[in-house]
């Protein structure tokens, strides 16, 4: 069968109707997963950004041993294994890191386009200078490029791959959306502040401004999403294609204080938005726990042959690879670490994970990373892991840091830290994330930092 894979950056699961959203307006995506298996409980492994990408592009837990960085030499991806079983393999992309710096993100494609202007700075500058209404928008132009491709390529066996970076900010759909929820909007713009954000002197008016905005651009990509479903349909290989529609994380807009999906400072105390224009090189990454809001992710699959439903149990980003292979009869190869979830949509299986972890690079304080942006940022706090088994989340970080655990079925929004009173639950779930760590090719250093839960 044909293969489409859709990544929407930044895409919080809570934040469409199939999840129990009836605000926000989407309803390509609402009619798509009624054809869908609409996943419960998806969540990336390694974040954010480039991270979770080399997961899905390798079946690995990168977390555990590279930073935010280049896909590595070693690894065999994705696209290189159905490129060299007969499949025609395209990667359409506006996420600005693919093949930036010699990333390596579009190896193993045959063909590959990069939508151009997501990154800041002249290139964005440029190209916003010729919009001219909704079509020219990022989301958009990337969808559009896609279904140009399958027009001239349907008739081959094909593995189409679309990576829009929309709804990630900066925030600027069209005003038609952002008025459905705002509906006083005048174009005005809030930026993140990756930080606490009442702290950083926001608004309840600044945030409501930014989250109507964001919920715009959702709206905008089921819209251009919807059209690559049209274009299915009209070149007649929509029933003959497996679509799979998932993100690479979430996001905070004032839950847990933040205004974004982790918490940085600039040298000199600089705001974030700020540092930027200011070309500040150097930067601080504070302690940035990973809660529901940024840990659940959206996963939504069309598979011909499988009926429609919900499917309960854990599932994890990296799964997709070997999914996506096994539905080629294509051999995963042997470095694969994830696994496919083809018995548990058939309905062969009840679980694939007793567990899954979601987890930034296993850095330890005085280290430096380049996570998000490509800056240079020293790790002032360690930032926490989430190790979640369907009932408990344990968020831990390093041997002598502060622990949080919580019931995630009646406490979903991680209000109650309950790791006093369940020490045992945690020093369990602990003891199973350092085994697994072990296994997946984590270094002795970080593994030495992670031995043993504080001293209460």
């Amino acid at each position: 069968m044909n293969i489409v894979v859709v990544v929407s950056d930044t895409f919080r699961r809570d934040h469409l109707p199939c999840y129990g959203n009836p605000t926000v307006y989407a309803p390509r995506l609402t009619a798509f997963a009624k054809e869908a298996l609409v996943f419960e409980d998806c969540r990336p492994a390694s974040f954010p950004t480039v991270p979770a990408r080399a997961d899905l592009m390798t079946g690995r837990y990168t977390f555990a041993y590279k930073d935010w960085g280049p896909l590595g030499l070693e690894e065999q991806t994705l696209a290189h294994a159905l490129s060299t079983h007969g499949y025609l393999t395209c990667g359409i992309a506006d996420t600005p890191f693919f093949m930036r710096n010699g990333y390596g993100f579009d190896r193993g494609f045959q063909d590959f386009q990069w939508v151009r202007g997501q990154r800041q700075g002249p290139e964005r500058d440029d190209v916003q200078r010729g919009w001219r209404g909704e079509a020219d928008h990022f989301a958009p132009s990337t969808f559009r490029a896609a279904s140009e491709w399958l027009e001239g390529h349907h008739r081959t066996p094909f593995f189409l791959y679309v990576d829009t970076w929309d709804p990630h900010e900066p925030w600027d759909p069209p005003a038609h959306y952002v008025r459905r929820y705002l509906p006083d909007y005048a174009g005005a713009q809030v930026a993140p502040t990756y930080w606490d954000w009442k702290e950083r002197g926001l608004t309840e008016r600044d945030l409501e401004v930014a989250h109507a905005c964001y919920m715009g651009e959702i709206s905008m990509v089921d819209h251009a999403f919807g059209a690559l479903l049209d274009r299915l349909s009209s070149v007649g290989v929509l029933d003959d294609t497996a679509v799979f529609f998932t993100s690479d994380h979430g996001y905070y807009f004032g839950e847990h204080g933040q205004l974004g999906k982790s918490r940085f400072r600039w040298a000199g105390d600089v705001p974030f938005e700020d540092g930027w224009i200011q070309g500040i090189k150097m930067g601080y990454i504070h302690r940035s726990p990973l809660h529901n809001e940024v840990t659940r992710v959206p996963l939504l699959a069309r598979i011909p042959g499988i009926k429609p439903r919900r499917v309960a149990g854990l599932v994890s980003l990296p799964d997709l690879m070997p999914t996506i292979l096994e539905l080629a009869g294509v051999e995963p190869p042997s470095r694969v670490l994830a696994r496919s979830l083809l018995p548990l949509m058939q309905g062969r299986v009840e679980r694939v994970h007793e567990f899954v972890v979601t987890s930034a690079a296993l850095h330890n304080p005085g280290e430096v990373s380049r996570m998000v942006d490509d800056q240079v940022r020293e790790i002032v706090e360690g930032s926490p892991s989430t190790i979640t088994d369907g009932e408990w989340d344990l968020l831990y970080s390093t041997n002598d840091e502060p622990v949080e655990l919580y019931r995630t079925r009646e406490d979903p929004g991680h209000v109650q830290n309950v790791f006093a009173g369940n020490r045992g639950v945690a020093e369990a779930m602990h003891r199973t994330f350092r085994d697994w760590l072990a296994k997946v090719g984590t270094p002795e250093t970080a593994l030495a930092a992670r031995e043993r839960l504080p001293r209460p």
